[in-house]
């Protein structure tokens, strides 16, 4: 009977996983649309220079409690309510601090305009430690259709609020008042909706276990900031803000994409995971499941992606995003397996080894800033190569010390992914090659769907995939979604 409780509970945390992220990522494409033809470069460009100071002050904020608290196995009221006060007084000390250290800020990239800018931003800090208990009692019980309802409700106000600020003259403003709007409204119905309520009987006592597990968590997490953002610091201080905006504009439509499909697995993994610990036999089964399920969706889509980047920028965004197209195709080829290197850090999180996160992603922040150093001199596109090289990389240092704990051959891992990488790069090459002389720019980007999306269908058909057979039979089924997503994910 708890089997069967945990094997539905997947299901529909992957089930209304997957539906959030898809309604999200549509609504983020029409919102995203509707700004990109609005607005231009170097709007983009102003947000994204105070890209990392956000992130870091964010991570330090959170302080790993949601991996901590989801990692015990009986939490008091106590806990969350520890949780709840550090986030909200730390939130108000980083706003205060970062709000004096505007000017600073404004000097390094000798912009002026970034003070008021980024004491508007920082506001997330405020809004965003009432949220935080609050969303990791709902990770840890799987609540993730509430989940759903609270992300796109915040979205839709944020994204119309963005718009309208920008058709009447915001400009960076708008979008960063969209952000801080999002996370206002996010962390407010995260405290309306968990049955879990904070109280005023302040005792941080609670904390100290959390932080023995969390310090490790804090640092890695920091050092994971500064490099996702490194490169945002080093374009915004060297280069002018349009070439800013165009390589954040390639990484932001390829975020979505990642974010939809790493969201609905990533999402559950941990909380699962951790409910098989005590039979590491069937853990490794779980894991190579969502390692297949993860490729089957996530090779397709990204791949698919940086297949039609250039009439996807041209007829959505318009032709002035058009440079933008390189670092999106880039981008997009190290989404496609990006998945793989969080479902290793997850088991990471579960065996508590925060130590191995924390050395793995220090050694990736330090190999990229030296990468980004070497290739400064040869350009930007160059250095981005070099920069999600790194990425590539990591894959091997991770799977290393995971299989430390559970025993996962890389080979393994290999066989899983390997028929859907080489579908999709073939369909890639191939279909590049069949549809190069066709110049609307509309029929090819319809034919480039269609085409892809039958022929990737097909060919998995052709060679006999589990995968595919269950989604044919249990379509046909009652409940279709549900048990699609449990039959193929879940054992």
């Amino acid at each position: 009977m708890a089997e069967q409780t945990l094997k539905e509970k997947t299901a529909k945390g992957l089930f209304w996983g997957g539906l959030s992220n898809g309604v999200q990522q549509v609504l983020n494409l029409v919102f995203g649309l509707m700004l990109a033809r609005i607005l231009d470069a170097s709007d983009y460009g102003m947000v994204g220079m105070l890209a990392i100071f956000s992130a870091i002050a964010s991570t330090i904020q959170e302080s790993g409690f949601t991996a901590a608290l989801t990692n015990q196995k009986e939490i008091r009221h106590e806990d969350y309510n520890a949780v709840f006060w550090f986030s909200t007084l730390t939130g108000v000390l980083f706003y205060l601090i970062l709000f004096f250290c505007a000017p600073l800020i404004a000097q390094f990239y000798d912009k002026p305009e970034l003070i008021g800018l980024s004491r508007i931003v920082f506001l997330s800090f405020l809004f965003g430690g009432f949220g935080i208990a609050s969303n990791a009692y709902m990770f840890k019980m799987l609540m993730v259709k509430e989940k759903a309802k609270i992300d796109i409700i915040s979205l839709i106000c944020s994204g119309t609020i963005g718009v309208i600020l920008a058709l009447n003259g915001f400009a960076y403003y708008g979008l960063a008042i969209q952000t801080t709007t999002y996370i206002g409204i996010s962390s407010l119905l995260k405290l309306y909706f968990a049955p879990w309520k904070p109280t005023f009987q302040i005792n941080f006592s609670p904390l100290k276990s959390m932080f023995g597990f969390g310090s490790k968590l804090i640092l890695t997490n920091i050092f994971t900031q500064i490099s996702n953002n490194v490169f945002s610091v080093v374009l915004g201080k060297f280069y002018t803000p349009q070439q800013l905006g165009f390589y954040s504009q390639g990484q932001k439509w390829m975020g979505m994409g990642h974010q939809l499909i790493g969201g609905m697995i990533n999402g559950v993994a941990q909380p699962v995971l951790v409910q098989v610990m005590d039979d590491k036999e069937r853990q490794v089964l779980v894991f190579r499941k969502m390692v297949r399920f993860g490729a089957f969706i996530s090779f397709p889509a990204m791949l698919g992606l940086a297949f039609v980047a250039k009439e996807f920028v041209w007829i959505l965004l318009g032709e002035k995003w058009l440079d933008s197209v390189p670092f999106l195709q880039l981008f997009c080829f190290w989404g496609a397996i990006g998945y793989l290197s969080q479902l290793y850090v997850n088991v990471l999180m579960i065996y508590s080894r925060s130590d191995i996160y924390l050395l793995g992603m220090v050694l990736i922040g330090i190999f990229q800033i030296l990468i980004i150093g070497v290739l400064y001199p040869f350009g930007i596109f160059n250095m981005v190569i070099g920069y999600i090289g790194i990425y590539f990389l990591s894959l091997f240092f991770w799977h290393h010390y995971v299989k430390k704990i559970l025993p996962i051959r890389f080979i393994f891992i290999c066989k899983d992914v390997l028929s859907y990488l080489i579908i999709s790069v073939l369909l890639f090459v191939l279909l590049s090659y069949i549809l190069s002389g066709m110049t609307n720019l509309y029929i090819l980007l319809f034919a480039k769907i269609f085409l892809y999306t039958i022929f990737y269908i097909l060919s998995l058909r052709l060679l006999g995939s589990k995968i595919i057979r269950r989604l044919f039979g249990i379509c046909k089924k009652q409940n279709a979604m549900l048990k699609i997503i449990s039959g193929v994910v879940y054992i």
